[in-house]
């Protein structure tokens, strides 16, 4: 593989991106159990901007779910929906033993997730507003192994590396080994920006193919690197940022320059339940329309679509829908497209 292909990706005579095969797609990133609480208000009514300094607020809930979650399980669960067979390269406590037979049982590789007798799962307490707002906070429990668990650790050479949100020093080992052995990586930090130095966020960025962020995370970001988001879009071959409700944007690096492509979001059919796990949704889909070669336009757009579906949802990972469904879905929103019918044949 040539440099331009390894950072751009492959092309074929009419412009449209080849299929890219080789090894499977590792996903790293936390396994947890998610504790999914619902405010009836909003959060904003009940803070006071000039006593932000002296923050004691307490949100009586009226329900709370316990559900599997987690963004390297939510993101390997959303591209097997999608006809990957993900490895998630992950640690959990004891706890998490149904949880993995669950995830295997679903498509996900787990030959790389390690479960540690000593420790329970990490656990993630989020209470959500009625505008979707959310206040979390999230306990270690057992992701904190995951800095002993290597890249080498998977049972085969990665195609593509996802480092979503994990142990900090277990994201820099990822990506660290990643540039080292110039793999494609994936660099997904999330709300770990909160948690991550500017020497930490550096290394990341220099070894990532791909850095995929929201807006408030891409002003983070850039306030501890010092780096414009312009500067950003010039040395990254792709960098994707998700707007929420506004869609999102992909900037990929094209021949001598960079194509931004504006990607709408997809609408929401019946009640937008709960936003938990529907970032890690949205990279599941723009992942797996990568691996199948399509463009970047079909890729976001597939993105936002799966995203939708983990929106209705109860939590962070949807119902098992078909391909069919997926498609369907998809021309409701965006018309018919040819490209999605490699979904059926994968």
């Amino acid at each position: 593989m040539t440099p331009a292909e390894r950072q751009g990706g492959e092309r074929t005579g009419d412009g449209k991106r080849a299929d890219r095969g080789g090894g499977p797609v590792v996903v790293t990133g936390s396994v947890a159990f998610d504790y999914l609480m619902r405010f009836p208000g909003r959060f904003v009514e009940h803070l006071i901007p000039d006593q932000m300094e002296r923050l004691s607020v307490s949100f009586l809930v009226d329900e709370m779910r316990r559900v599997p979650g987690g963004c390297g399980p939510n993101i390997a669960y959303g591209l097997a929906l999608l006809g990957e067979t993900p490895v998630l390269l992950a640690a959990a406590g004891h706890d998490a033993r149904e949880y993995r037979d669950q995830l295997e049982r679903e498509g996900v590789d787990v030959s790389g997730m390690v479960l540690h007798d000593d420790l329970f799962t990490a656990s993630f307490f989020v209470s959500t507003d009625l505008d979707q707002n959310q206040l979390a906070s999230f306990y270690t429990g057992a992701m904190a192994r995951a800095r002993h668990l290597p890249l080498s650790a998977a049972p085969a050479a990665p195609g593509l590396v996802v480092i979503s949100p994990n142990d900090p020093e277990a994201m820099s080992l990822y990506a660290g080994e990643a540039r080292r052995r110039r793999l494609r990586a994936i660099y997904d930090p999330s709300q770990q920006v909160a948690r991550l130095s500017a020497r930490e966020l550096e290394e990341g960025i220099a070894g990532a193919w791909m850095l995929i962020v929201n807006d408030y995370e891409l002003g983070i970001l850039t306030q501890k690197t010092g780096r414009s988001a312009a500067e950003l879009e010039s040395v990254l071959p792709v960098l994707v940022v998700t707007h929420g409700a506004r869609g999102s944007t992909i900037i990929a690096r094209e021949g001598e320059g960079h194509a931004r492509h504006a990607i709408p979001p997809a609408s929401v059919e019946g009640v937008a339940r709960d936003p938990t796990g529907v970032v890690d949704a949205y990279r599941a889909g723009l992942v797996r329309a990568w691996r199948l070669g399509l463009p970047w336009e079909v890729a976001g757009r597939m993105g936002s679509v799966a995203a939708v579906f983990a929106l209705e949802a109860p939590g962070p990972q949807p119902p098992r829908y078909t391909p069919r469904r997926f498609r369907e879905r998809y021309e409701r929103n965006y018309g018919q497209e040819h490209a999605l019918d490699a979904l059926a044949d994968s």
